[in-house]
């Protein structure tokens, strides 16, 4: 009932409306009418240039679109490019090795004790073992007593001889010419009785052979006292040198022989095996002691020959081993061979190789001593990362 009314209420003014919507349609009309008659409105020579300079304005936006759109194209084409062509890194499967140290005695003699047990880490000079040396003592002792004898006899003769010894000679002399004077008067006197027959003839030949024994006397005196005061003949102190120098060598040697009795360790190493036990009778043929040399250690793996560019000495390489999973021990090439062979038959690859391959060494930083000889272990070469300097 409340809708019709509202509905007759309002029909009035709708009809109102419409006579004025009607009369602004005419107007409308008309006025389009006209300007068809008129023709196209004209256009002035600003409203062309602002139309031209929009246009140039689009084509520009468009020109600059294109080329972002390009270069974003070539530099996604450049960068999957680089990266599917970026160097990857090297793999390569090799053991753990090491040097080793046969370390024997230098003489044969029995073995008296062993002080270091396998697996010991041993340092440079560390006693490990000593020979029984009661048969050298002695013959050092008696060495070394001839080179001190020796050594007075040659001090003798660069000293000369004693003035006591010199006085001694000069006096010598003097008593053996009062002899011979002596003797040539007692000559002269048998000569002299020969006519009265005061002495034979036999006493005359005994007196003058008496004479002349004393005469050679004194020459014998003589040389005796320059002898004195010369000295000792260079000869003979060269001689006495020569003897001392072969003295003091054989003591020498002994004395060698004798500090070769102990065992020492040349350089810091772990024993590996303990080959001889005290009681043993030892042998520079026999060694007693292997040692493992701890630093330097490294990877003995190969390498094919298209990988062999990228597996230069000098690379940085990181070491992996199953033992320590997630762990990775720093290292570097230390040693590419330069000369090919074939596949050894304990090689480790991920597949099986029969062309010739390349050994390579690959040193690895491990003051731990946790890779013992002969751990399988991943070498894995990084070309594009920084070079190590080896130590």
């Amino acid at each position: 009932m409340t809708v019709p009314a509202l509905q007759l209420h309002d029909e009035p003014v709708r009809q109102a409306a419409q006579p004025a919507q009607a009369q602004q349609n005419r107007d409308a009309g008309v006025d389009e009418k006209k300007q068809a008659e008129k023709g196209p409105p004209r256009q002035g020579p600003d409203s062309g240039a602002a139309g031209s300079r929009s246009g140039v304005k689009r084509r520009l936006l468009v020109v600059v679109l294109l080329l972002i759109a390009a270069g974003g194209g070539g530099f996604a084409w450049w960068r999957d490019t680089h990266r599917n062509h970026a160097p990857a890194d090297v793999v390569l499967h090799g053991n753990i090795d090491l040097r080793q140290v046969a370390l024997p005695f230098n003489n044969n003699e029995r073995i008296a004790a062993v002080l270091v047990q396998e697996g010991d880490l041993v340092r440079k000079g560390d006693l490990l073992a000593r020979l029984d040396t009661s048969r050298l003592e002695p013959q050092v002792a008696q060495a070394a007593a001839q080179v001190a004898a020796q050594r007075a006899m040659v001090a003798r003769l660069h000293n000369g001889s004693r003035p006591e010894e010199i006085a001694q000679a000069r006096a010598n002399l003097e008593a053996a010419k009062a002899n011979a004077v002596n003797a040539r008067k007692t000559l002269e006197r048998k000569i002299a009785l020969l006519p009265s027959g005061g002495a034979t003839q036999q006493d005359a030949d005994t007196a003058r052979a008496n004479a002349g024994v004393a005469d050679a006397q004194v020459d014998v005196n003589q040389k005796a006292l320059d002898l004195a005061v010369l000295g000792p003949r260079q000869e003979d102190i060269d001689q006495a040198e020569a003897q001392l120098r072969g003295n003091e060598a054989q003591l020498a040697f002994l004395r060698q022989q004798l500090a070769d009795a102990e065992l020492h360790a040349p350089l810091d190493a772990v024993v590996r095996s303990r080959l001889m036990e005290p009681g043993e009778m030892a042998s520079p043929q026999r060694p007693v002691f292997s040692l493992a040399i701890v630093d330097p250690k490294w990877v003995r793996a190969y390498v094919s020959e298209p990988d062999l560019a990228r597996a230069r000495t000098g690379m940085r390489a990181f070491v992996t081993v199953d033992s320590f999973p997630g762990r990775q021990f720093d290292g570097w090439i230390g040693f590419v061979s330069p000369v090919a062979e074939f596949t050894p038959k304990n090689v480790e690859t991920t597949e099986l190789r029969t062309s010739l391959l390349y050994e390579v060494r690959a040193f690895v930083n491990d003051p731990g001593n946790e890779l013992p000889l002969g751990m399988p272990a991943t070498v894995r070469v990084a070309p594009n990362a920084d070079r190590t300097q080896p130590r």
